[in-house]
């Protein structure tokens, strides 16, 4: 069959690889993304936390989400490093993403002079976005890493009861 000019080259293995871990990715980070805004929300508007407190909170208990989402849904095919090794890698790119987040939000508070809860959360949700596309490159390439070529598969860790 003859391509035209017009129509999209064919879909490789990795391409479909890539396609399906940013699918999952993003199913993780929309539930965490959800819980994120309403933990903000509750915790900032409804308790009176303060904002930069109220994100670290709510990043804090999304994030452990996303480590369960990850290792179980997006990268469930790729081989799996021991939670030991996983989970402060995990912790250091999300401390390193909410160190950004809690930047733009205590920037946008404190430099801006902005208290309103909806300005806030506009910048919690810009966080979030920045955040998020460091976590994924960040997580395929040192969290969840593909096995080297040539290398043995690796064993998944024994499960306990």
């Amino acid at each position: 069959m003859r391509s035209s000019w017009w129509s999209l080259p064919p879909v490789t293995g990795a391409w479909r690889r890539l396609v399906r871990e940013l699918s999952a990715f993003g199913v993780v980070g929309a539930i965490c993304f959800a819980l994120d805004l309403v933990l903000f929300q509750l915790l900032y508007a409804s308790a009176g936390v303060p904002p930069v407190l109220a994100k670290a909170l709510a990043t804090l208990v999304t994030s452990t989400v996303a480590f369960a989402g990850h290792r179980l849904v997006t990268y469930r095919r790729r081989p799996r490093a021991s939670v030991r090794r996983g989970y402060p890698l995990f912790a250091a790119i999300n401390a390193a993403t909410l160190l950004l987040g809690l930047g733009i939000i205590a920037f946008v508070r404190y430099v801006l002079g902005q208290e309103g809860a909806l300005v806030l959360q506009i910048a919690n949700v810009a966080s979030i976005v920045i955040g998020t596309a460091l976590r994924f490159v960040s997580y395929r390439r040192w969290v969840f890493p593909e096995a080297a070529p040539g290398a043995a598969p690796a064993r998944r860790e024994a499960r306990t009861p």
